[in-house]
């Protein structure tokens, strides 16, 4: 096959060797917004994250029929395109489930233990004692989302004695879950929950999932976590009903970076981070896998 591969994949010069021994032909370029090294009509498969959104994908024509993303969502593809031409299509399954899921797990404990006003404390050389402390036993817990990411975090929650269930457009049976429901017993799970976490993909039917009628249902005190897409939640009416809530972490945002002026920066009962939570040291090592793996069977 002849690949093209970008940097988006950090490894990738230290595996083109074998990638060339088992056959393949293969072109690199660093950067996906640069003119290809090779003409468009060269390129079989590609192995890349956002090069789709600088170069059109019908300029592949028709010799396109393997693509492997560095990504785990398919939101930078156009999958009508990809559905309609049969090609293969590989995501980055399994490689920032773990970070991820540990990153929901420290946004509950930083609101639940109070972790921002001990900083703050210690900063000033305080000896101030913190009562009202929370504990993660017994909490119920809806993961909107159950697939890997949703998964890895279930096993996090039921480890601190959790009830944890989930709502997914595939119901099935699971052991990390107590149940998983279908997409239309999401407001009632909501109602019921002390802890929603979303890692579910951004679809056209997920866009705004959480919005001004599902904040609401929320019950006070509720903590809403969002390591998914940013577009799944309305930030309007996360805002207007943030004092309800026992807090939100949010790593994802509509529009990126998230606008410096919005109230939410300045909130105690809100954490936001840079679209940061995938992040981890195994990263690079789990990739390295699914994309070998992946190439043995094409």
């Amino acid at each position: 096959m002849n690949l093209l591969i970008t940097g988006a994949w950090k490894d990738a010069k230290e595996y083109i060797r074998k990638i060339e021994a088992d056959g393949h032909k293969v072109h690199f370029f660093q950067f996906e917004k640069d003119e290809l090294p090779c003409s468009y009509e060269w390129v079989e498969g590609v192995i890349c994250n956002g090069l789709f959104l600088t170069h059109d994908i019908r300029k592949f024509i028709i010799n396109l029929r393997y693509i492997q993303l560095t990504s785990a969502g398919f939101d930078r593809v156009p999958m009508d395109y990809v559905k309609e031409h049969n090609i293969v299509i590989n995501n980055a399954r399994g490689v920032y489930s773990i970070p991820m899921a540990e990153f929901a797990l420290f946004g509950v404990l930083e609101l639940y233990k109070k972790g921002r006003k001990f900083f703050e404390n210690q900063k000033q050389h305080i000896w101030e004692k913190q009562r009202n402390l929370y504990e993660l036993f017994g909490k119920k817990v809806c993961i909107v989302g159950c697939g890997s990411v949703g998964t890895e975090c279930a096993k996090r929650f039921r480890a601190f004695g959790c009830i944890v269930s989930g709502i997914d457009i595939f119901p099935r049976c699971d052991d990390n879950y107590e149940k998983i429901f279908g997409l239309e017993k999401l407001e009632d799970m909501i109602l019921k929950s002390d802890i929603v976490i979303l890692t579910l993909p951004l679809t056209d039917k997920t866009r705004h999932l959480i919005d001004k009628a599902k904040v609401e249902k929320m019950k006070e005190g509720t903590i809403l976590i969002n390591i998914a897409r940013g577009a799944i939640v309305d930030i309007h009416a996360l805002t207007s009903a943030l004092p309800k809530l026992g807090g939100v972490v949010l790593d994802v945002f509509e529009e990126e970076p998230f606008n410096e002026d919005n109230p939410l920066w300045d909130m105690e009962n809100v954490i936001i981070t840079p679209h940061n939570s995938f992040a981890g040291e195994g990263n690079d090592r789990r990739l390295d896998g699914v994309i070998m793996e992946n190439l043995t069977c094409i």
